[in-house]
């Protein structure tokens, strides 16, 4: 009874091992709910601030102006080609290729989930914040030269920004920890500016709407970094079947074949 007694501890701890080998943990402030609460307050201020407060809209307005009179053949080039990258349709096909390479071939159901996870959380947050400010965007009627004039009250904030971002923190995700890591970092930040920038010269969003964007992207990775932290490695050791028995499985396979 002690022998059976050790060998299920042995194999609890084997699995639960296993299980933290294969749920990568995720970096996170102390206070992880509260930062995410403050940042999206952050963004409702700065929506209900521009909504309201007479001549703000127009200042930054000015800024969109300026860019649309000084356009040039590269950038515009640059802007418009990221303007169709980070789209909805071409930025869920790069979601979906980077997701299936990581399943497929790295084989990891769980890091292919948590990139998707955080991926498509810009959209999920820039979407939640449309409705709830509801700012027009720029006047394309107004814009001395509008290259993609878009019209609605979905300005505020850009999901192109949102989205850009997020995908720089879902791969730094990926290759954290590798030598790849601080240059991934590095790089998605500058993309994401890039971006931001790419969405005013184009003249389909305000300054303030690209800057709320990277704090409401940062506010629903830092919850979800909470969440995924506290609560996917419970889920996954506690499945009857799946990565945890699956990795458990092999890693008894080859204790096996190197015994006999």
């Amino acid at each position: 009874m002690r022998s059976h007694a050790k060998q299920n501890t042995s194999t609890e701890g084997r699995t639960s091992a296993v299980v933290r080998h294969s749920v990568p943990l995720l970096p996170q402030p102390r206070y992880w709910l509260l930062w995410g609460i403050a940042l999206a307050a952050a963004v409702l201020a700065i929506g209900f601030s521009v909504q309201s407060v007479a001549g703000l809209t127009a200042n930054e307005f000015g800024v969109d102006q300026e860019l649309s009179r000084h356009h040039v053949g590269a950038l515009t080039t640059v802007a418009m080609a990221l303007n169709f990258l980070f789209a909805p349709v071409a930025g869920v096909c790069i979601v979906l290729v980077i997701g299936l390479y990581v399943f497929l071939v790295r084989k990891s159901f769980v890091r292919a989930v948590m990139f998707v996870l955080f991926a498509c959380s810009g959209w999920v947050a820039s979407e939640v914040f449309k409705l709830i400010v509801a700012r027009h965007r720029p006047n394309p009627a107004l814009l001395f030269d509008p290259l993609a004039p878009e019209t609605g009250s979905n300005s505020f904030p850009s999901g192109h920004t949102a989205f850009a971002v997020a995908l720089a923190f879902a791969v730094y995700f990926l290759v954290r920890g590798t030598r790849w890591g601080v240059f991934t970092a590095w790089a998605g930040a500058v993309l994401a500016v890039v971006v931001a920038w790419s969405r005013i010269y184009i003249g389909v969003h305000y300054p303030s709407d690209v800057v709320a964007s990277f704090l409401a992207t940062s506010a629903i990775v830092i919850v979800l970094a909470g969440l995924w932290n506290r609560y996917v490695p419970r889920v996954i050791g506690r499945l009857p079947f799946g990565v945890a028995s699956e990795a458990t499985s092999s890693e008894a396979t080859a204790t096996q074949a190197h015994g006999s």
